[in-house]
């Protein structure tokens, strides 16, 4: 190597890169460095591309699945001990009015005291549960990183393993454009797994500290909506790095391609987006009844159809409309109506803007019933003119004139009576 090291200035994996080309080549007279055997400046680039795509892969690795996070591990951390105060306290008031509108009410009997003592065990539940929500978390999230960290360096079928294989062995290895491609990709991989870090580390810490609000809501009676999306958003925060093993059995199906791993690697992007905004991704409702009713159809296996039914139950939701209260089975509840859970387990009113129809809406609507306007239209046509009198046809008989609808017809009147006849004298004989 010359005393004068060129790699001094250089930073990062470019610094190994720029070491090892030194140390493995020649130099030249005029300073430049010459690889030996005399593979020439491809297979340098060759060995350049695949050390940069390893650099990334184990760059998104970290960022993804860190040791660590930024939220409390002990209750009485600084960040966590006011929102554990404000929780406490909130769930006692509302443990409160609980007992207090029980007691406005005690005439109704068993069922208030009910009341009272579920809302009681439940306030007990909340509040230990606020203490045991940080190292639960930091637990939970250990897990996963170590679980994620052992599956990838285990297996040589992971993603990122078969993609610096292929880049040796593919199909298409020695073709530039792929090479780029698969590049590409993961500088994009990189930015989402950036993304994913500061989302992780803030929401995760946004949801500890929302915990003991969330879990105060119990106290009303064991009201676990607001708890149940709670939980589903921060499991979707602990579990993104999973996205990257969930796509493991799609592997084969790239077929040692590199422009198919660039596919792949997309819809890594796009699940792990949908994990962070949307929670854990489940099976629909939908998919799960066609399922059942699948079964149910090519089967007649009692155990079978219980398992199913066990497994796929009926959903009954309360719909509240202009015609009255009913329940009607409906597949689920749209992502949308997760709003206002929080402020609907502590009563508070959550208005919800009245549908409009836009412009759009509205001409598409005409035209939906421009067809059935245009029937209705001729037929009360074509009866008008069936109504009208031909000029051969007889004129009907002129009858009473019928009242209108709505009116009294008038009382018949009775004949006025008839004077009796002057008496005449009779005739002379």
């Amino acid at each position: 190597m010359p005393d004068n090291n060129p790699c001094d200035q250089i930073k990062g994996y470019a610094r190994e890169f720029c070491d090892r080309s030194l140390d493995d080549g020649t130099t030249a007279p005029d300073g430049n460095v010459t690889p030996p055997g005399g593979g020439g400046v491809t297979d340098t680039a060759a060995d350049l591309v695949k050390d940069l795509a390893k650099g990334l892969c184990d760059t998104v690795s970290e960022l993804v699945a860190p040791k660590s996070l930024s939220a409390p591990v002990e209750p009485d951390d600084w960040s966590y001990a006011p929102f554990m105060w404000l929780g406490q306290h909130i769930a006692v008031a509302i443990f409160i009015c609980v007992v207090v509108m029980c007691a406005l009410t005690a005439w109704q009997g068993l069922p208030r005291l009910r009341q009272m003592g579920a809302s009681t065990g439940w306030t007990l539940v909340a509040i230990a549960g606020m203490s045991a929500v940080p190292a639960a978390i930091m637990e939970l999230n250990k897990a996963v990183s170590h679980a994620f960290t052992a599956a990838f360096n285990a297996d040589e079928a992971t993603l990122f393993g078969s993609i610096q294989s292929h880049l040796e062995e593919g199909g298409d290895a020695g073709n530039p454009l792929a090479q780029l491609l698969i590049i590409s990709a993961l500088v994009v991989l990189l930015a989402f797994a950036g993304l994913v870090f500061i989302a992780r580390q803030l929401g995760t810490l946004a949801f500890v500290c929302a915990a003991p609000l969330v879990l105060a809501s119990l106290a009303r009676g064991g009201d676990t909506t607001a708890v149940r999306a709670w939980i589903n958003r921060l499991l979707g925060l602990l579990f993104t790095p999973m996205v990257l093993l969930l796509v493991t059995p799609f592997i084969p199906l790239t077929k040692k391609s590199l422009v198919l791993d660039t596919v792949l690697l997309l819809v890594v992007c796009a699940l792990m987006l949908r994990m962070i905004f949307h929670g854990v991704p489940y099976v629909g409702p939908r998919i799960a009844g066609a399922a059942r009713s699948m079964v149910e159809s090519r089967t007649t296996n009692p155990l079978a159809r219980a398992i199913v039914r066990a497994g796929v139950p009926d959903v009954y939701e309360q719909e509240n409309g202009p015609r009255g209260i009913r329940t009607v089975p409906t597949p689920g509840r749209a992502v949308h109506q997760d709003r206002g859970v929080l402020f609907a387990a502590y009563g508070v009113p959550h208005r919800t803007r009245p549908g409009r129809l836009t412009t759009a809406s509205t001409i598409a609507q005409v035209n939906e019933g421009a067809e059935r306007h245009a029937q209705l239209t001729e037929a009360r046509r074509q009866a008008r003119v069936a109504a009208q009198p031909r000029p051969g046809d007889p004129q009907p008989r002129q009858g009473p004139p019928v009242p209108p609808a709505g009116t009294r017809p008038p009382a018949p009147v009775a004949p006025a009576p008839q004077p009796a006849p002057m008496p005449t004298r009779p005739p002379n004989p």
